[in-house]
């Protein structure tokens, strides 16, 4: 596969983000293997998980607005918690901006 035929959504991922999924694949998706292999916990490896979920669906995601954009991917990238990145997603659409 050639890189302009990669989805977007790969292009934006780190190197041991992908190495993360690569592992979670081999081992059938398993995350109590995933946790053993990297001796965390199961809620770690759920986090880890979840946070990739989000990474990915934000790079996903076709708003045009790039503040929103930016909230979102602050919050992914843990620049931002996801309570205050809610609120202040709320607080920027009741303004209608």
């Amino acid at each position: 596969m050639s890189i302009d035929a990669m989805p977007e959504w790969l292009t934006s991922l780190e190197e041991e983000e992908i190495n993360f999924i690569k592992k979670f694949i081999l081992l059938s998706g398993s995350l109590k293997d995933v946790a053993k292999l990297y001796h965390v916990t199961y809620p770690t490896v759920r986090l880890r998980l979840d946070r990739l979920i989000q990474k990915i669906q934000i790079s996903e995601d076709t708003t045009s607005d790039p503040f929103i954009s930016l909230i979102k991917r602050l919050a992914v990238n843990d620049k931002l918690d996801i309570d205050t990145a809610k609120i202040i997603l709320s607080e920027y659409r009741k303004k209608g901006v």
